[in-house]
């Protein structure tokens, strides 16, 4: 590879490990410190976490309109964690929920953009995307453990203080970000991007009925996905375990691995089997979840922790990849953004609230504190099996209209 190449995969992987390091400092344990020190109810816990999901539903159309045409990628990447760090740091010193929710929904219209814009930048400047992709992407999981294992061993996760570590990392970042490669903005794409994303060009995908069903499963797997999102956390709290922020880092090297397996995998099982596992990895983890007793049993625990590289992995990952295939290339960002607004916007802000309703419906009388958690798993569970029965019989993905690649690349 040339010099300069290495150079920009290099920045590109402190990029991606930087990344996921501010998101991963303070979003796990937020459940946890809102709920055990701020006393916030669980519907009030779930709202918190619907403002990613909200700008996962606004992200598409602010990277269109704003960041791709009218501001290099590296400079507007530099503004958004700027003005994130700031946001960040107001909210690890705001104890009311109103406020902290109008904060935490800016900080999160802010950052959601920043993850495309990665992606993008990253395209934009790897030498082969399709086989260096993976490479560089894997240093955000990376980032991730990172930042749950500091979190985790300085037991921070009751405190404010994540969100004043992902404050200053942000505007460590924002620095950072400067030292990136030049990219322009891609005006013409991103309009295009833009009628797509709001056209009858992504709309007519849906005609299509294993697409259409696709995108229906997608959907309705997001909506129990987000317990564990949501409340995992607060959940090994409460049962006893120690440094959960930490174990839960476990996820994410499983991620990893399910990450770089994923190309291999991709050929020899197909579309269909790498969703339907996604699917049923997360019927088997809330299952393993709600086995569990009053006290923490590690095996359970473990298990269910580490099925994340097989829940986000085959289904989220794989989604992405058939999406790449389907679409023209004309609009396969603006069906991406399509996918994004369905699944990990409306579909997990449906999912917060699901599931901030059900842990105040099972929460115990103040005396004994805590929560009735096998009765909670037991919900998402039941969802996503049905969901799971109804995609094995309904999905008929059909032969790939065009090869397949690990990490489809952003037009």
């Amino acid at each position: 590879m040339h010099p300069g190449a290495e150079g920009a995969r290099a920045r590109l992987s402190a990029l991606m490990f930087l990344e996921y390091f501010v998101w991963g400092s303070w979003t796990v344990t937020l459940a946890t410190y809102v709920g055990r020190t701020l006393a916030f109810s669980g519907v009030e816990i779930g709202l918190l976490y619907t403002t990613g999901a909200i700008a996962a539903i606004v992200s598409p159309f602010f990277v269109g309109t704003l960041a791709d045409r009218f501001f290099a990628t590296e400079r507007m990447l530099a503004l958004l964690h700027l003005l994130g760090g700031g946001l960040l740091w107001a909210a690890s010193s705001t104890t009311r929920f109103a406020p902290l929710y109008l904060v935490l929904l800016g900080y999160a219209i802010l950052f959601m953009p920043t993850l495309a814009l990665c992606i993008s930048i990253s395209f934009d400047h790897l030498p082969e995307p399709g086989s260096d992709f993976p490479r560089v992407r894997v240093l955000g999981t990376a980032g991730w453990i990172a930042a749950g294992v500091l979190v985790g061993q300085l037991r921070l996760e009751a405190t404010p203080l994540p969100l004043r570590i992902a404050a200053i990392s942000s505007l460590a970042l924002a620095a950072f970000c400067l030292t990136l490669p030049h990219t322009p903005p891609h005006a013409a794409e991103a309009r295009a991007a833009m009628r797509g994303l709001v056209g009858r060009d992504v709309l007519r995908l849906l005609r299509d009925p294993a697409f259409a069903v696709f995108m229906a499963g997608a959907f309705l797997i997001a909506v129990p996905a987000q317990f564990y999102a949501a409340f995992m956390n607060l959940y090994l709290n409460e049962v006893g375990v120690r440094a959960a922020a930490t174990r839960m880092t476990l996820g994410q090297a499983s991620e990893g691995t399910f990450m770089l397996l994923l190309p291999w995998l991709l050929p020899r099982l197909g579309v269909k089997w790498l969703l339907l596992a996604g699917m049923a990895g997360w019927v088997v983890r809330y299952a393993l979840l709600a086995l569990n007793g009053p006290g923490a049993m590690e095996p359970l625990l473990y298990g269910a922790i580490l099925l994340h590289g097989l829940c986000y992995g085959c289904f989220f990952l794989t989604a992405q990849i058939y999406v790449a295939e389907r679409a023209d290339v004309r609009i396969r960002a603006a069906a991406q953004g399509f996918f994004t607004l369905a699944a990990l916007g409306v579909g997990s802000l449906l999912g917060s609230w699901a599931a901030g309703s059900a842990v105040d419906a099972f929460a115990l009388p103040a005396a004994a504190a805590g929560h009735d958690w096998r009765s909670i798993w037991l919900i998402p569970a039941a969802a996503a099996l049905v969901v799971t029965v109804l995609f094995a019989f309904a999905f008929r993905p059909g032969p790939s209209p065009r090869p397949v690649t690990a990490f489809p690349a952003p037009d």
